[in-house]
């Protein structure tokens, strides 16, 4: 009897372990679904050794065989997943493209699964296509040629190019093109006038530059969606500059003025060396005068003379500046 009870446990144990590596369940599943010999049970096993979801192959293998497309072996789905790649996303988007007739291969799938992209995705965008906002966020502000400022919004309809999908540029450089563009039509009308009235103009202004060269995407369409009028910024433009101007004009009078000043100030100093140098003579006359008088030069009388002639200079020009005081206080009453 115990040696029962050790058997049992044994055998549990070990029918456990010999149906986790030998998965019988899927080997028949792939048998009646796309025949025996497909995968064997050895095959298995070695996915199980190797930690590949026997489950994972084996459905899709299944699904690509059941689709029709039985070009793609066990062992290449093997080695896409042990590369990292998304095997389900793979059989998915191969399935899809053949029913579509989008020409797809197995190594262009898996080439663009390995990039980083989601080949799934491209194979539907293939199929609907997308529609990007441009920009994504806010509008493209452009200036056309009589100044007035437009902000304007396109939606790019947009499809998968399978071959340039690795290595193709994105939508950022989709949205940053079709911006550009916007900007340059805008740009190229003469008045703001013409862009309201006909934006058809920018969609194929910017659609025939094919900007959708080098990218992962083919553009079908360019529509705008909204046109704004801005401010005036020709009107900003040229009033900034008046006003520079302006400040440029009062800084040259003002350096003009100050060379006005510094020239007044100049003369006055001028003068002021004059008065100086006529009070400086003045005071050499008492001298000479003096001298005059030891040399014999200069009699009493001449002195008297000089000083009465001094006193006549004297009375008229206090009795002048009297006219010139009696004048100014008459001059308004005559107004």
């Amino acid at each position: 009897m115990q040696g029962i009870f050790v058997t049992i446990p044994i055998f549990l144990i070990g029918l456990v372990l010999i149906l986790y590596f030998v998965p019988l369940g899927l080997w028949i599943q792939s048998g009646v679904s796309i025949g025996w010999g497909k995968i064997g049970m050895i095959k298995l096993v070695i996915m199980r050794i190797r930690k590949i979801p026997p489950r994972l192959i084996t459905d899709g293998i299944i699904n690509l065989h059941r689709a029709g497309l039985d070009f793609v072996t066990s062992e290449e789905l093997e080695t896409h997943f042990l590369a990292g790649g998304n095997v389900a996303n793979v059989v998915d988007a191969l399935i899809a493209a053949d029913k579509a007739n989008i020409e797809l291969n197995y190594k262009t799938a898996t080439a663009i699964d390995l990039a980083g992209r989601d080949v799934k995705e491209a194979v539907q965008t293939s199929v609907y296509p997308k529609v990007i906002d441009c920009p994504a966020d806010g509008k493209v502000s452009a200036v056309a040629k009589d100044g007035i400022e437009l902000k304007a919004k396109a939606r790019v309809t947009v499809r998968t190019n399978i071959d340039q999908l690795v290595g193709g540029a994105t939508d950022e450089t989709i949205i940053a093109r079709v911006g550009q563009g916007i900007v340059s039509a805008i740009g190229s009308s003469e008045t703001y006038k013409t862009v309201l009235e006909n934006p058809d103009d920018i969609s194929r202004a910017v659609l025939s530059k094919g900007l959708d060269s080098g990218t992962a995407y083919a553009i079908l369409s360019i529509d705008i969606a909204d046109v704004d009028v801005g401010k005036n910024v020709g009107a900003d433009l040229e009033t900034d500059q008046a006003e520079a101007d302006k400040k440029v004009a009062q800084a040259k009078a003002e350096g003009r003025r100050a060379m006005a000043v510094a020239a007044e100030q100049e003369m006055k100093a001028r003068v002021q060396e004059m008065r100086a140098k006529v009070i400086e003579a003045e005071a050499e006359v008492p001298k000479a005068m003096a001298h005059a008088f030891r040399e014999g030069n200069l009699g009493i009388m001449d002195y008297y003379r000089m000083q009465n002639i001094q006193s006549d200079t004297g009375m008229r020009q206090s009795i002048s500046d009297m006219d010139e005081k009696e004048n100014k206080g008459d001059s308004p009453e005559e107004s």
